[in-house]
């Protein structure tokens, strides 16, 4: 006979807060890669491909193991943690596939370089974080270049 179970009213919130880490995880590791590809050529498309070819395994296998790990869930007892470990395996799976190895290179090869701008405007507003030195480059390699 079946039988109806509870609704979890958490569920939401925790599929988002744990789905936008991952999310973020996955951007970090390809799209850094692909603005260290075009801060040294200077081209959008290639810097794509580059960023691709090489973070897109890291990505892939991070996300092959996160639907395991929750896809694991789906064999416990508690329809509780069956329909989190569902839920969570699914939005990974879509998440990974889907939206950053697919749609996200394919943005950025149609933004092609305004893809790295920042408008001036914006620019204005926002501050100028320096997280890896490019400002300390400059003074060093002008030094060396006196010497």
């Amino acid at each position: 006979m079946a039988r109806t179970g509870p609704i979890l009213s958490f569920l939401p919130v925790l599929l988002i807060g744990i789905l936008f880490g991952l999310a973020m995880d996955y951007e970090v590791f390809l799209l850094s890669r692909m603005r260290e590809q075009f801060v040294r050529t200077g081209d959008a498309r290639r810097s794509i491909v580059a960023g691709y070819g090489q973070s897109g395994r890291v990505v892939t296998a991070a996300a092959v193991i996160m639907i395991a790990v929750f896809g694991a869930f789906i064999l416990a007892p508690d329809p509780m943690i069956k329909s989190i470990g569902l839920s969570l395996a699914f939005g990974v799976m879509a998440d990974a596939f889907v939206v950053r190895m697919t749609l996200v290179p394919a943005v950025m090869a149609l933004l092609g370089r305004s893809a790295w701008r920042l408008p001036r405007r914006l620019g204005r507003l926002i501050p100028h974080v320096d997280i890896e030195g490019e400002r300390l480059v400059a003074p060093i390699g002008s030094a060396a270049a006196h010497t």
